[in-house]
């Protein structure tokens, strides 16, 4: 088992390390084509992820990432068979990852603990939410606020048995 999770990662750290063109275009590629493990092309029109690349676009040579995928996938050289499903979603998963980390400008963005993203996502949501509940609402937040809190101390009030309120202060 542990064999298995250093070839994971050892193909997450290829798929990252790829120029992001070529990142995009194995996405497309693998997306569009029959893809297969073991080979470089069958017989049967069925393509490597890096070819799938290089026919959409991403010219690139990078060897690494081929020794990772067959150690991922456990290709055996003399018999190609296609790629199932989970070795296609792990790798659709790392190449969108990779991506979505080098966010528009093409540049990783820098690490941040996930606790730290969570909050912020959370935050947005409420922002976002307070937002458009005061945009569609007649009453303000504060108003609604007051009268919660105006509600709430009344309620203290009721609860005290009148002899133990103090009376007020006569001249």
């Amino acid at each position: 088992m542990a064999k298995r999770r250093n070839n994971a990662q050892r193909l997450r750290n290829a798929v990252y390390a790829m120029p992001s063109r070529t990142k995009q275009a194995m996405l497309r590629g693998i997306r569009s084509n029959r893809v297969i493990v073991g080979a470089y092309t069958d017989k049967r029109d069925g393509v490597c992820p890096m070819l799938a690349a290089h026919r959409n676009g991403g010219r690139t040579n990078f060897g690494t990432f081929a020794r990772a995928w067959d150690a991922f996938t456990g290709a055996n050289q003399r018999k190609p068979r296609r790629a199932s499903r989970r070795e296609l979603r792990t790798l659709e998963g790392y190449l969108e990852m990779a991506l979505i980390r080098e966010g528009a400008s093409g540049e990783p963005f820098p690490d941040r603990p996930l606790a730290e993203e969570i909050r912020d996502v959370q935050a947005t949501r409420r922002r976002l939410a307070a937002a458009e509940a005061e945009a569609s609402s007649e009453i303000s937040v504060q108003d609604v606020l007051a009268t919660a809190y105006a509600e709430h101390v009344l309620e203290d009030v009721e609860r005290i048995p009148s002899a133990d309120r103090a009376e007020p202060l006569r001249d």
